[in-house]
């Protein structure tokens, strides 16, 4: 059986995911190029004479709304074709055409007219191509390439295998994010850098351009309201004070509108006056910060997968209703875990109001038992850099300084998400090396942001939360802590402080997982979780008694966060809170309200 969302269901294959994709940098020029495409797979790097069918895009063939239902495999081409017209006046004398890709996975390359254009590998950042030089008047070819090697190799790739089944899922594969085309201006913006700066009551603006055409003139605004303005020139940081700051959180997710014009380029974005760290509460104990205050984060585990779309989700409003739903159910945090969401994913973290811990997404080569599930029952925790790196698949230079590459393309790219608190590289061991130096470099690339070093286990003691996940046994907080060095205070704890006592926050950044099937919206027969129940009501008591009896104690022993496994069922995993299609809640709502009511207002 073929299970389905409802917005899955109500697709119109004609105006597939049509909003804006870029919520942070909104220009008025954007043609949505979603839709129907000729698809095909060869066993070569030749473009076939004749295309096998059609394609929706952005869904991959794997999944069923593509309405093509075949594997890419390693070795194979994916092939995408469709013409491109123009609409009359989209391209203007003098500026340029870019084309955006949200997505593609794995290795891509674009051609136009035969001209390539661009391309990339890794299947989780976007790719723009310049196309203005190979534009035709008229009709265009445009051609996608795609090869994806999936869990054979050292790249990216999540929790995709080719033998899927357990915790790890259907391998997906090409084209999987919007696809978009827009008009700019010879000289243009590029990005922006915003960085609150709550203790100044500033916020940093930074424009970054193609050329220097004079200053760019950038205007803050509340409620519609010109709040700070100021000039500067591309590529030189300007502090812009702000009156009577509102600060964002996620009982009032306020957000600032920002403007930038530059030369002929006009762009708009938006930003969030917070601040996160680790820091100690009256007691001396460290807790997560928001603003300079603890702020518990009663979390759960977003895997961010779909039945009908799997990487993909079925409509802009598929995506809400998730972080609605979480929202209602009382959870202050999701962790996004092993992937990157499309930049309105985000978006709507941002304006509904809730926090994120976002997971880097993990490669390497192939995995050992050893690595990965001892340390579930045992206390084995390994080191993972020089001759170790082999256990966790990370022998290979070339894999090692790719991962390095995308987790600086990957803060880069989310680095204006308002909601995003942690930054998380490494999870259970799954491609980790040298993690406390990886942890060191993310918060030289980002320090206004928090960073859990390694999720789960083998904890090198870096970064600034101690994470542990537990499954298969009580939890309790231990009275012995293992040594760290901090720097102590309201900002963010760092490696090479004074030695002491670990003062990084304790994060249970994994637990629950209590299963449930509810036959009619299951994947299949195959089912896995950490304890299963036979109806809702018994799930329910569980749930209750697991937070009353471990987790609420925890809190004023020190326990800082909490993330549940998970939001929804994904294939054989049967652990979620919702069903996998998302029509089935399994557990009363209130239940869930009251236990995430009680977590967050445990005293510190």
């Amino acid at each position: 059986m073929t299970l389905t969302t409802e917005w899955g269901e109500a697709l119109d294959p004609d105006a597939v995911l049509p909003e804006y994709p870029r919520p942070q940098l909104v220009r008025d020029s954007h043609l949505n190029l979603n839709g129907r495409w000729a698809y095909a797979i060869t066993d070569d790097a030749r473009e076939p004479a004749r295309y096998d069918g059609e394609i929706l895009v952005p869904f991959s063939p794997e999944a069923p709304l593509s309405g093509v239902g075949r594997q890419l495999l390693p070795g194979q081409t994916l092939w995408y074709r469709r013409t491109l017209r123009l609409p009359d006046g989209f391209h203007r004398p003098g500026h340029r055409v870019l084309l955006h890709f949200g997505a593609v996975d794995q290795t891509c390359s674009v051609l136009l007219n035969g001209v390539p254009v661009g391309g990339r590998t890794g299947g989780y950042l976007p790719v723009r191509c310049d196309v203005t030089d190979a534009l035709r008047d008229g009709e265009n070819v445009l051609v996608v390439a795609v090869r994806d090697d999936s869990d054979t190799s050292h790249h990216a790739r999540g929790k995709q295998k080719l033998r899927r089944g357990g915790i790890w899922y259907t391998a997906q594969s090409g084209i999987w994010q919007t696809v978009w085309a827009e008009c700019v201006p010879e000289a243009h913006v590029e990005r922006i850098t915003l960085t609150p700066h709550l203790a100044q009551g500033c916020v940093e603006v930074t424009v970054h351009a193609t050329a220097a055409v004079g200053d760019a003139e950038i205007r803050i605004l509340a409620g519609g309201v010109v709040v700070a303005e100021a000039s500067a020139a591309a590529g030189t940081a300007v502090r812009l004070p702000l009156p009577e700051v509102r600060l964002w959180t996620p009982e009032d997710p306020f957000l600032y509108d920002v403007t930038v014009g530059y030369g002929d380029d006009r762009v708009r974005g938006y930003v969030g006056m917070r601040s996160f760290g680790v820091g100690p509460d009256a007691n001396g104990v460290p807790r997560l910060l928001l603003n300079g205050e603890p702020y518990f984060h009663a979390g759960v585990l977003d895997q961010g997968y779909w039945p009908d779309g799997l990487y993909t989700a079925p409509s802009d409003a598929a995506m809400v209703a998730d972080i609605a739903a979480m929202k209602r159910l009382g959870f202050t945090m999701l962790r996004k875990h092993i992937k990157i969401e499309p930049l309105r994913w985000y978006h709507h973290c941002d304006r509904l109001g809730i926090l994120v811990w976002q997971d880097m997404v993990n490669g390497g080569g192939p995995y050992r038992p050893l690595v990965i599930t001892a340390p579930v029952l045992t206390p084995l925790r390994l080191p993972d850099r020089g001759g170790w790196r082999r256990w966790f698949g990370r022998a290979d230079a070339a894999g090692r300084d790719e991962f390095r590459a995308e987790v600086r393309e990957t803060v880069e790219h989310l680095r204006n998400v308002v909601s995003i608190a942690v930054w998380v590289p490494f999870n259970e061991g799954w491609g980790q090396f040298d993690a406390a130096e990886v942890a060191r470099e993310v918060a030289a690339l980002d320090p206004t942001r928090t960073v859990d070093h390694a999720s789960g286990w083998h904890d090198q003691g870096g970064g600034d939360l101690r994470s542990l996940h537990v499954y298969f046994r009580r939890f309790r907080v231990s009275r012995r802590r293992p040594r760290r060095a901090v720097a102590p205070g309201g900002g963010a704890a760092r490696v090479g402080a004074a030695p002491g006592r670990d003062r990084r926050a304790l994060v249970l950044s994994e637990y629950g997982g209590y299963h449930l099937r509810v036959d009619g919206h299951t994947f299949g027969p195959a089912e896995f979780g950490y304890k299963r129940y036979r109806t809702g009501a018994e799930l329910a008591g569980a749930f209750t008694r697991l937070h009353e009896e471990q987790i609420g104690p925890a809190i004023a022993a020190g326990l800082a966060a909490t993330v549940y496994t998970q939001l929804s069922d994904v294939e054989d995993e049967l652990n979620g809170l919702f069903s996998y299609d998302r029509r089935v809640l399994k557990l009363p709502e209130e239940v869930v309200r009251q236990v995430n009511g009680r977590l967050r207002h445990q005293r510190f």
